[in-house]
């Protein structure tokens, strides 16, 4: 039976109910961009604007993917009883990749756990850094997951459904709530350097809305995105000017095959890339960071360098006004991400090592710049594993 709350309502029925609140966020920013709703119509018309029935906080996300399926009962969700009892066999109905079973071998957790702060939260010692931040967090529990397979269950992660074609994440948020910084991509993602995850692209597709939405991936060494510069001898006076006979011909063409979301959006790509041409080094420059801000994140270590990059750039892109960054922990196939097949410990000691410092440097410097209550910080995967 499903349960109701308050207003009579289940879950599914409220969102359902209320599924048309993007797309009206949208099309009022877009129309305020375009004047439509000044203070004169506004006046005219002698009524306000409808207000939210509170004032949203979080003008961000920063989607931190560990990759690979971290183990939940190893990092944050604490399970005493679990203890001398591995190798025991018990009867449990149980669907991994195998198939149905009705039985399963425990694997008790291989590290300790310890309380850490005032909220008195348990947490693995994998994450010592992390701990230090344990009021600032919240933890969530309750989480499945509707495939045991790795691909189909990070798009059910990033998009809410097991097969592709649909959009992800940071293309719902862009759409409903636009873009605050037209000079850079409303939805970043940035890679682990042994490769994206097992279903690609898929991760960051805008499915079925308009390709402008789709995630663009960013590099944190060189340049964030390729072939950006303009060519030797090519000012930007005479780029804009191409550009601009280029737009003209397209629009052209997109006149004559209309409702072709790709053709506008390919549109708009050449002229976000034209203004990425000045935004983009300058938002990436972390030179510009101080030496404490850099060994805080771990960028004085080979081994946290890499995800301490990603997450100090994901602050710089937030203060940039980007709606959404999602960066990847772990890439390619089995221990180059958290899918532990062979050596639980061994995995986790080194994944958990390259980013427990970065990540506890992100939340205390968000913070400390008071974006932390405006700036969403996700951290998850795309399943646990069985005990």
């Amino acid at each position: 039976m499903m349960a109701t709350n308050f207003c009579g309502r289940t879950r599914r029925e409220m969102l359902w109910q209320t599924g048309g609140g993007f797309g009206a966020a949208a099309l009022t920013g877009l129309l305020s961009d375009d004047g439509f709703f000044s203070a004169a119509a506004q006046a005219a018309d002698g009524a306000a604007l409808p207000q939210p029935h509170f004032t949203p906080k979080a003008k961000s996300i920063i989607f931190l993917f560990m990759y690979g399926g971290p183990s939940h009962i190893d990092t944050f969700d604490y399970k005493p009883d679990m203890k001398g009892r591995d190798n025991q066999t018990i009867q449990v109905k149980t669907f991994g990749r195998g198939g149905r079973r009705n039985s399963g071998r425990i694997v008790e957790p291989r590290w300790d756990f310890h309380q850490h702060g005032q909220c008195g939260k348990w947490i693995s010692t994998l994450f010592p850094h992390l701990a230090t931040c344990a009021d600032d967090i919240a933890f969530i529990h309750s989480m499945t997951a509707d495939s045991p397979i790795h691909g189909s269950a990070m798009l059910m992660m990033n998009s809410g459904r097991v097969q592709s074609g649909h959009p992800c994440l940071g293309s719902w948020v862009n759409y409903g709530l636009g873009s605050v910084n037209r000079n850079l991509p409303g939805f970043v993602v940035m890679l682990d350097p042994t490769g994206g995850p097992i279903s690609g692209a898929k991760n960051w597709s805008s499915g079925y809305m308009p390709a402008s939405l789709q995630g663009t991936t960013f590099r944190t060494q060189g340049a964030p995105v390729l072939d950006l510069q303009a060519r030797d001898g090519v000012s930007r006076e005479l780029q804009r000017d191409l550009l601009d006979a280029l737009k003209q011909q397209n629009e052209a063409h997109a006149a004559l095959h209309g409702g072709r979301s790709d053709l506008t959006s390919r549109i708009a790509s050449y002229e976000l890339a034209f203004q990425m041409q000045q935004s983009a080094p300058e938002a990436v420059d972390i030179a510009t960071e101080t030496a404490e801000t850099q060994q805080l994140y771990g960028l004085d270590n080979d081994r946290t360098r890499d995800f301490g990059t990603k997450c100090l750039l994901a602050r710089r892109l937030v203060e940039r006004g980007v709606r959404f960054i999602q960066v990847y922990s772990g890439g390619a196939h089995n221990d180059d991400n958290w899918d532990a097949h062979s050596d639980l410990k061994k995995n986790h000691d080194y994944h958990a090592f390259n980013t427990d410092q970065p990540i506890a440097a992100l939340l205390k410097d968000l913070k400390q710049r008071n974006l932390l209550d405006e700036t969403l910080v996700v951290w998850g995967g795309e399943f646990g594993r069985q005990p």
